[in-house]
């Protein structure tokens, strides 16, 4: 299982945007040297085409936009509520930092989320944290989520850490054996969360979706927003949600 999560995990790499940019541009050189001018001039073309277009702000803007706004943001917390639970995305073990800085941004968005609607609730419910190790870190993620939510007030008998899963499926399984039937606040990015609900209601779950880390911007378009690393960043979250929502389709989730 390790393995077969490892090569999925290389294997993504090559199918994200900017290596794509890389590959037409490696084309465009070899054709060049090989004296093929057309071909090259095909290539190289395309790859600044490419590149251009991913990293241009109103264009990453409007490609991200759609996949972050199916669900709305859930303002006030539903009464009764007894879980939230927060996906993992990553972190580093690095005691010489503060725990903000050892819990990467999108984590942390996340955990302040759910700890906004914690608040809410009179009856303060537990809060599932989760994430694995990863490869070489000696620390959990959802241990790492359980020092910060604890620095920023969390009690911490009302921290529930699920240390195991590696992605959103295995956060869901483990949610249907901790949960059962009973109906909880899923936290998580608001491009992500089509697919989380897709995940969560396989196993038979009933999650009230509360989207959060929105990115997309296209109130203020940013037209000179040329070759912006901020822009690249956005169109690969994008791409990165829109090729997993085809992985779910292949597999018969829906």
């Amino acid at each position: 299982m390790e393995l077969t999560f490892l090569l999925k995990k290389i294997a993504s790499i090559f199918v994200m945007p900017f290596p794509i940019g890389m590959l037409l541009l490696l084309l465009g050189i070899v054709f060049l040297f090989r004296n093929k001018r057309i071909k090259a001039s095909f290539f190289l073309s395309l790859s600044f085409l490419w590149l251009f277009s991913i990293s241009y702000a109103p264009f990453a803007n409007s490609f991200l936009y759609p996949y972050e706004n199916i669900y709305p943001t859930l303002h006030t917390a539903p009464k009764d509520i007894r879980y939230i639970y927060v996906l993992g995305n990553g972190h580093h073990t690095d005691d010489t930092q503060p725990i903000t800085s050892q819990v990467n941004e999108v984590s942390s968005v996340r955990l302040n989320e759910a700890i906004r609607l914690y608040h809410q609730l009179n009856d303060n419910p537990t809060i599932i944290v989760s994430g694995y190790k990863g490869l070489y870190d000696p620390t959990s993620g959802a241990q790492m989520q359980k020092r910060l939510a604890i620095a920023l007030g969390v009690k911490a008998d009302k921290l529930h850490l699920e240390p195991n899963p590696k992605d959103t499926q295995e956060e869901a399984k483990a949610a249907q054996k901790y949960i059962g039937n009973a109906p909880f606040i899923l936290v998580t990015s608001a491009s992500h969360m089509v697919r989380a609900m897709k995940f969560f209601k396989q196993e038979g779950l009933t999650p009230i979706p509360a989207p959060t880390n929105h990115l997309a911007n296209i109130k203020y378009p940013h037209y000179t927003g040329f070759f912006s690393a901020t822009a690249l960043h956005k169109f690969t979250v994008a791409w990165h949600e829109m090729l997993g929502q085809l992985w779910q389709k292949i597999k018969g989730i829906s």
